[in-house]
This record gives structure tokens, sequence and C-alpha cells, in this order.
């Protein structure tokens, strides 16, 4: 922002939207290069939980016909990557640290403190990918929609992260608390561990299966599985991509309401 002079009173001027979010978007991908350790966990969660799952269950899943259990496993292992992943502790600190009320009484815009921040969270689930699809190449998994197939699993996994860190962020603002933060990914259990996590929806118990309709995770990971073992199906496709972002309406909406609270009563 800059300043001007109105007679003896010095005023903020607005920057513009865009401007605002590239300047708050700057600020935290430089966070993400200065705090390197924050990714290493969802660098190594990922590996160890496909290591375990596909170790322990593959000579039992593959009885089921046509199954490549390692294909399956692969979208569970980068949902496990980008999930959770988001500068939200940063506003924690921010807000205790005093910082954030002095941001909040300047003119920029309310909306781009919230949106500077997530893109650079989906930049960083982007990228998180990355490691997880080289992790399914060397284990023998290829996509069967080929290059085009890769950049799609990328972003619709990315985009998952993304209207995930709607809730981290959502209790950030509302709570300025970091241990309510950092167990905000105990959130996403009941999203994996009542879908596909294990087996086909067809091999699952009736109760179980009846809840996993209701999942939107069941549909992300049926489009997910789709590109790699199965082809191009746009009815899959807008299916994982609708339920994604049903949840991020629910998300970002809970995270907007919270920060507009946070200002409100600074």
């Amino acid at each position: 922002m800059l300043a001007v002079s109105r007679g003896t009173q010095v005023m903020a001027r607005r920057a513009g939207f865009f401007r605002d979010v590239f300047s708050v978007g700057e600020r935290a991908v430089r966070s993400v290069l200065r705090d390197t350790e924050t990714t290493i966990p969802a660098i190594l969660i990922p590996v160890f939980m496909y290591a375990l799952i596909v170790g322990a269950l593959q000579d039992f899943a593959e009885q089921i016909p046509g199954m490549n259990y390692r294909a399956f496993q692969l979208p569970v292992a980068v949902l496990f990557a980008v999930t959770g992943v988001s500068r939200a502790i940063t506003v924690v600190t921010d807000i205790q640290s005093g910082y954030f009320d002095r941001l909040v009484i300047t003119p920029v815009n309310r909306l781009a403190l919230l949106l500077g921040l997530m893109l650079a969270d989906f930049a960083l689930v982007m990228a998180l990918t990355v490691p997880v699809i080289i992790m399914g190449a060397v284990t023998g998994v290829w996509f069967a929609t080929g290059i085009l197939g890769v950049l799609a699993f990328m972003f619709m996994a990315g985009l998952w992260g993304l209207t995930y860190a709607g809730f981290p962020y959502a209790i950030a603002f509302k709570t300025g608390n970091p241990a309510a933060v950092n167990i905000s990914f105990l959130l996403f259990f009941p999203f994996l561990f009542m879908t596909t996590l294990f087996v086909p929806q067809e091999q699952m118990t009736g109760w179980l299966s009846r809840v996993a309709d209701y999942n939107p995770v069941t549909y992300l990971l049926a489009a997910l599985r789709s590109l790699i073992s199965v082809g191009w199906e746009p009815d899959v496709l807008l299916k994982g991509l609708a339920a994604t972002l049903a949840v991020g309406v629910v998300s970002i909406g809970l995270s907007l309401a919270a920060l507009k609270g946070r200002a409100t009563r600074r």
C-alpha cells in the first residue's frame, strides 16, 4: 500500500485486490521455503502408509479379479500427502504476535488475506504430488491416461488439498491456538477410513458401504483411480470434482466466516 498526504493527514491507499493477493501469497511462499521441515512429514507419511498397506494386504486384495493393489493404493498415498498441508499455523503465529491485528487495520482486502495463503498452499500441495507419483512409477504403477492423466491426477489431488485447508484456517482464525490447528488433520480420518481405503466398495460390509455412499472422498478416490487404471471416464471424474468442490464450499465458507469474526473483534 502507498501513503498519500491530504493536508496534514496521511492515509493509506488501497493497492488493489490482486496486488493484495500476490503480496500475501508471496509472504506465505517465503515462509514455506524457510520452514522446509514442515513438508517432510507430508512426504514420509504417504511413503510409510503406502508401503505398510500394500505390504500387508496386497496378496489378499489381489485375489479380487483384475485388482492391481499398488495402483489402487496410490491415490490414498497422495491424499495423505496433500491433506492438512497449509499455512494455518503461520496465521496463529501472526495472531499471537499481533501482526494480524496490525494487518487488518490496513486497507488490505479481507478475502485476499485468505486467498493469498491458499494459493501458496495450492502450489505446495501440487509439488507434494510429484514424489508420490514417482514412488508409484518406481513400484510399477503407470497411468492408463498418459501424461495428461498425470496432470489431471495432480490437479485433482491438489484441489482436494486446497479445499481441505479451509478447515485448519477456520480453526486458526477462530481459536488462534496452535494445538487446535495441529490436530485439525484428525478431521481427515473419518473421511478416509470410512471410504474405499482398503478395498473396492462392493467388497465392503453393508453399513460401511452405505456410509461410503455419502463420503465425498469415495468419489474423489474413484476419479483418481480411474485415471490410473481405467482411462478417461468423464462421469467418474465429474463426480470426484463435484464432491471436492462441495467440501470446499463448506470449508472455505467456515474459514471466511472465522476470518470475518476475527477481524471484527480485533
